[in-house]
């Protein structure tokens, strides 16, 4: 299996404009392997497949990433139409991951559904697949019609579409019709689990998620931060996820810590990486200069 880290847009000291700047630009030039672009309303950050498409432009090597994008609430068919044109601009480059809904409460009012939340999320993830590998697609369903639509140009290889989410529906779901998993504040112990519970859903299925197709976002307290800043990040990832066996191991102190969870992680079988800084680093330079030295080696 091959263990890949990429980088996590996250707060910025700067306008989140001048920071993807920074981000993608020294990304690319220390050959990191991706970035990935959160999908946030109710704060400063630039829209993730806007993003994509303007970095696909500037960049040569550097795989994308959404990190998730919230499926529900948009249409699938636009959806597919753009990832379709950023596939075929940036062949092997886009890397899309979806969610069932935004992760605060202040945002989910801005995604309306007309419907059960997961019945549309789960429909509208058929369509999308289905635009991005067939010619010609006719659906008639509970909540989305198409008749004869057809998005030009398709990828030659049709994209990976990975999932997020952790509660047993969202896994089993992942197994079903997904083709990876990116967790969130997860511990390497959780994250093991889930992955048994999504390859045994995905062989009831008759399906089968490959091995190197499971992930997590990792957060690392940045060079630079307070011990005070630790504890607001620990305290806020525990906010998130109050069930987590151990909050404290939801974010990294420093880089050595984040290196042994890496480590623990890949020895439960996740093996793809999405670093982000748990408050704003000094700089994005910086942040990135710690993970190229710490963290990029333990790539295979």
């Amino acid at each position: 299996m091959s263990v890949r880290l990429g980088i996590g847009a996250g707060p910025s000291r700067d306008d989140p404009a001048a920071a993807t700047l920074e981000l993608v630009d020294g990304c690319e030039r220390r050959g990191i392997d991706s970035v990935w672009f959160p999908d946030r309303i109710a704060a400063p950050a630039v829209e993730p497949l806007i993003a994509l498409g303007w970095a696909a432009g500037r960049t040569e090597h550097l795989k994308l990433g959404t990190g998730v994008v919230v499926l529900p609430g948009r249409n699938p068919a636009v959806v597919a139409h753009q990832l379709a044109s950023l596939a075929s601009l940036a062949p092997r480059r886009i890397l899309p991951v979806f969610g069932l809904q935004p992760a605060t409460p202040a945002e989910r009012t801005m995604y309306p559904v007309d419907g059960g939340r997961a019945a549309v999320f789960e429909e509208a993830l058929t369509v999308v697949r289905r635009l991005l590998s067939e010619p010609v697609v006719t659906h008639h369903g509970r909540f989305f019609d198409l008749d004869e639509a057809v998005v030009e140009p398709r990828p030659v290889k049709p994209l990976d579409l990975w999932l997020g989410g952790l509660v047993p529906a969202a896994l089993q779901r992942v197994g079903r019709l997904a083709d990876g998993w990116l967790a969130s504040f997860v511990t390497p112990t959780e994250a093991a689990a889930a992955r048994r519970t999504i390859a045994e859903a995905a062989d009831a299925a008759g399906r089968q998620v490959e091995d190197d197709h499971y992930g997590t976002n990792l957060l690392v307290l940045p060079d630079g931060a307070s011990a005070d800043d630790l504890s607001r990040a620990r305290s806020s990832s525990a906010h998130r996820r109050p069930d987590a066996e151990d909050p404290s191991r939801l974010v990294a102190a420093d880089w050595t810590e984040a290196r042994r969870l890496v480590g623990e992680f890949v020895e439960g079988g996740i093996t793809k990486f999405v670093v982000r800084p748990a408050v704003a680093p000094r700089s994005w330079d910086e942040f990135l200069d710690g993970f190229a030295a710490e963290l990029a080696p333990l790539q295979t």
